[in-house]
């Protein structure tokens, strides 16, 4: 008898549809908006904290299965990560509400069911992982939705891991509220925030977890026993470039101000553009991202290429990435095996792109667009 060399909390997690995306768009050449990153520098501030933190002597040295709820979509790293933890993840699926006809959809209705949240908690339930601004919907949890998952953890004594790197990209007026600041929920959660996606600088690698010291003593001697530590320059880099932010909070001269005007002006023109050929937009209401409707797609061409249980955005996005040489991801692959056949007419589209990137888009979205004229 074989051997078996993997663990079975591994079993089909070890598929990679990122690399498999990434490499198509570079094979066809395509104009890559499908993964969230920012092809523009970070500011100039914390370009030159970073110079500086180089060119500084920054210590230069160095020495039983918890039942865990995941609001899907999801990042696709949650699932996995719980998985590799011993965890059994329980999904929960935010739903759109209908809309208008030739109306564009908006994240901001796609809500929770409050019946199906409070039957996922039981006695077994030891965490819940959220997500706001959401990636891939772009849904910013409104303060009655953020109270109504508070007063359930509270209620099963759950913890509440919030994933708000996205905090500081926030559109149209919306208000990101973090669910540690609602009363009782400090001391049962866990905040993580990332400097890549606060200063555009997602190479960096650092990011950080507030919450009481009963619980972030645990992270801490995981972190220690495992990464151990991210190189000290990026860290004194994002310091400074905190303290410059300090000075300038609120204001207009502000990073977190100017950026997110900037970025809601890129989101609006790729959701024109992508209207010009039959794709419907979800708007987002933060993050990076949003996803858009190929319903009209699947109805037109329901048998593209591919295998035959290979859900159909994933199918979709190979042939748009080679037919049309624009790359986006599945969206499928943001939910729960069970979900994605449900959730298999959207795809993500990252809009943080710089000025060229948006107008070589347009350019192949042109070519699309001539192709559809009778």
């Amino acid at each position: 008898m074989a051997t078996r060399l993997q663990a079975r909390r591994l079993d089909g997690i070890d598929h990679n549809p990122w690399v498999e995306c990434t490499k198509m768009a570079s094979e066809y050449d395509a104009v890559n908006l499908g993964q969230g990153f920012p092809d523009f520098p970070p500011p100039d501030f914390a370009l030159q904290a970073f110079q500086l933190a180089l060119s500084s002597d920054f210590m230069l040295n160095q020495y039983t299965k918890a039942f865990v709820i995941i609001i899907e979509p999801f990042f696709d790293c949650y699932e996995p990560m719980t998985l590799m933890a011993g965890g059994h993840p329980v999904f929960v699926t935010l739903k759109p509400s209908p809309t208008q006809d030739g109306e564009l959809d908006s994240a901001s209705n796609w809500q929770l069911d409050p019946t199906e949240l409070a039957s996922k908690f039981t006695s077994r339930t030891k965490a819940l992982i959220l997500n706001t601004p959401n990636n891939p919907v772009g849904k910013v949890f409104s303060k009655a939705e953020l109270e109504l998952v508070a007063n359930l953890c509270q209620q099963h004594d759950v913890i509440c891991i919030t994933d708000e790197v996205y905090q500081w990209l926030v559109y149209d007026g919306y208000q990101h509220t973090s669910i540690a600041s609602l009363p009782g929920m400090w001391e049962r959660t866990l905040t993580i925030g990332s400097a890549g996606k606060s200063f555009s600088a997602t190479g960096w690698k650092v990011g950080w977890v507030l919450g009481p010291d009963s619980l972030v003593k645990h992270l801490r001697t995981v972190h220690q026993n495992s990464i151990y530590h991210c190189p000290t320059q990026g860290q004194a880099a994002v310091a400074q470039s905190f303290q410059h932010e300090q000075l300038h909070f609120g204001q207009p001269s502000s990073y977190f101000v100017q950026f997110p005007q900037a970025m809601q002006r890129c989101r609006d023109h790729m959701i024109r553009s992508l209207q010009s050929v039959g794709l419907k937009p979800v708007i987002p209401q933060g993050s990076y991202f949003f996803i858009a409707d190929i319903s009209d797609f699947k109805k037109k061409m329901p048998d593209l290429p591919g295998d035959e249980d290979e859900p159909y955005d994933r199918r979709f996005v190979k042939w748009m990435i080679k037919n049309k040489g624009l790359a986006a991801i599945p969206a499928s692959i943001f939910y729960s095996r069970p979900h994605q056949k449900h959730f298999d007419h959207y795809i993500r589209f990252c809009f943080v792109k710089d000025e060229s990137t948006l107008q070589a888009m347009d350019e192949k979205l042109q070519k699309w667009k001539e192709e559809l004229r009778p």
